[in-house]
């Protein structure tokens, strides 16, 4: 075994995939020779680990909506949270990559060790199983797992709906108020939350803040903007980001 292999606890069956998880594709670009690279088990490997964290939330957290979940998922799979991971495996040592990635920095860079968890997720599902994948991040990541900031169901609708929302677009909801009747002291306020051109919701409150806190519910309750072509999957948002010239993007 190799010293990656032997923290993983894991022989690859097939080193060609370890191999290929570990290739910058700066190695590529800067050889200008035909080389493999991880970009397309990086792809598959954010899958593997949507789903084992999907399914590992899902079970924990039998009383959690589907909001609290996604924004407990996006902090487990974000960039610094997977950045993490590959720091406790000292993936960055790791890494074949092109001489000017690696004197800029890249064994560091969070993008390049977040890239290369995933990929290292991805090989391990081809060479194994998504049993055996999802023992491995799961006991790596029991730590994190442990330590979970769980915040209680509903506490903060508005800061619920902007996590689903962002996970889609970096266009952030906007609450104009329609109305405000009744005597000074004792307004009830009318608002209304739109994103994207979308009216998702509407709520009534004694002040305008609560008014904005219903709106924020009824939109989580009725999420119009799946109904309108989008959806909170970080994964469709992490492939609208990626560059067209890769085969995983």
């Amino acid at each position: 075994m190799n010293p990656l292999e032997l923290r993983l606890k894991y022989k690859f069956r097939n080193p060609l995939l370890l191999a290929e998880a570990l290739t910058h594709p700066s190695l590529g670009h800067e050889t200008q020779r035909h080389h493999f690279d991880n970009q397309r088990l990086e792809f598959l490997g954010d899958a593997v680990l949507q789903l084992i964290f999907t399914e590992w939330l899902f079970d924990h957290f039998p009383k959690f909506s589907e909001g609290q979940l996604t924004k407990m998922r996006s902090g487990l799979v974000s960039r610094e949270g997977l950045k993490i991971h590959a720091e406790r495996l000292d993936l960055g040592q790791h890494l074949m990559m092109g001489r000017g990635e690696e004197s800029s920095g890249g064994r560091e860079r969070s993008s390049a060790l977040a890239d290369a968890y995933e990929a290292l997720i991805g090989a391990i599902y081809l060479d194994s199983d998504y049993v055996t994948a999802r023992r491995i991040v799961l006991t790596e990541a029991r730590e994190d797992l442990e330590n979970l900031d769980v915040d209680p169901p509903d506490q903060n609708p508005k800061g619920q709906l902007q996590e689903v929302l962002q996970a889609i677009s970096p266009v952030s909801p906007v609450y104009p108020i329609l109305s405000a009747e009744g005597p000074e002291h004792q307004k009830d306020f009318v608002a209304q939350v739109t994103w994207n051109g979308i009216e998702l919701g509407e709520g009534t409150g004694r002040s305008k803040k609560d008014a904005e806190t219903a709106a924020a519910r009824d939109a989580l309750n009725k999420r119009k903007w799946e109904a309108s072509g989008f959806s909170s999957e970080p994964l469709k948002k992490k492939a609208a980001n990626k560059k067209p010239n890769s085969a995983k993007n």
